[in-house]
């Protein structure tokens, strides 16, 4: 197995730096270390979780096996850098991790060079895959459950991710970032109503997969026929921004347009999921006023 992965970033603290006019996003703020350690954490796992250099310690005898050699595979990174404004010289990884691309887009629209650069690499490898750059695979079967999915409804059907971040505190360990939108939002691409849901057993367990009110994961996973289907669409490439802004579209309008859009329902949700780095919306949650003030008897 073969697998591509581009990744979009961009780091830039001063005040003047805008994306898109929007304010919030993590390649503003103004803590380079947390940035560049969610860039390094989210390179490293895809090596750690896919690559070749994989191995048991046998004990008795003093040596090492090879593990987990049905899921690995030859793992590819590149990184789509703009002006100079990145943080690839304060990465703690090995340098062999990735290879950066430099280019002169505009930041806010990144992440449609991740799109060139997969299409200029068609035809060398099994899985294609974008990814924001704070996001951070911790599943090593993340590409048997594609598979799997995809014999289920084609390769016209795409699942993806929930991203999630996790908490310490009792309010909330876990918090799935990306619940649904109004149905209106992402009608002009899409129609949720055909499809609408699939139910199947995993490991003797229900799971349910519904069409995605929201498509945004920040991410995509493609097979090689998959991603030479969104090739030969005329939007290709097309840099369109119209799904909320530009970097939500880079990575989610293309291929709403494209496939069908599933993710796992909220009742299985961590059967295909992705961690966020951080806690940047896990923060905002607040504890109700009843709970922060009833004493009770």
């Amino acid at each position: 197995m073969r697998l591509l992965f581009a990744i979009p970033h961009f780091y830039d603290p001063h005040p003047h730096a805008t994306v898109a006019g929007r304010a919030g996003y993590g390649s503003l703020s103004d803590d380079p270390a947390a940035r560049a350690a969610a860039l390094a954490a989210g390179i490293n796992s895809l090596h750690q979780s896919f690559a070749s250099a994989q191995c048991i310690m046998q004990i008795a005898h003093g040596r090492t096996q090879p593990a987990n050699e049905p899921l690995r595979g030859d793992v590819d990174v590149i990184v789509c850098t703009t002006g100079g404004r990145h943080l690839l010289d304060r990465l703690p990884l090995d340098p062999a991790f990735f290879h950066h691309q430099a280019t002169t887009a505009d930041p806010p629209l990144l992440g449609f060079e991740c799109h060139a650069a997969l299409r200029d690499r068609y035809g060398g490898y099994d899985w294609y895959g974008f990814l924001e750059d704070d996001l951070v695979v911790r599943d090593s079967w993340l590409f048997v459950k594609l598979a799997w999915f995809q014999n289920h409804l084609g390769p016209e059907s795409v699942l993806l991710p929930n991203r999630y971040e996790l908490g310490t505190r009792p309010l909330v360990t876990k918090v799935y970032l990306d619940g649904d939108l109004r149905e209106d939002l992402t009608a002009p691409w899409q129609n949720v109503r055909e499809a609408p849901e699939l139910a199947s057993q995993v490991l003797g367990r229900p799971v349910v997969f519904r069409r995605a009110l929201n498509p945004h994961s920040g991410c995509f996973f493609l097979t090689a026929g998959q991603l030479g289907q969104w090739l030969r669409q005329p939007h290709f490439l097309d840099r369109d921004t119209s799904f909320i802004g530009p970097l939500e579209s880079a990575a989610s309008l293309g291929v709403m347009r494209t496939f069908r859009v599933y993710k796992p329902g909220r009742e299985n949700a961590s059967f295909l999921e992705i961690e966020h780095a951080g806690t940047r919306f896990l923060s905002q949650l607040r504890r109700p006023e009843a709970q922060v003030h009833s004493t009770g008897p």
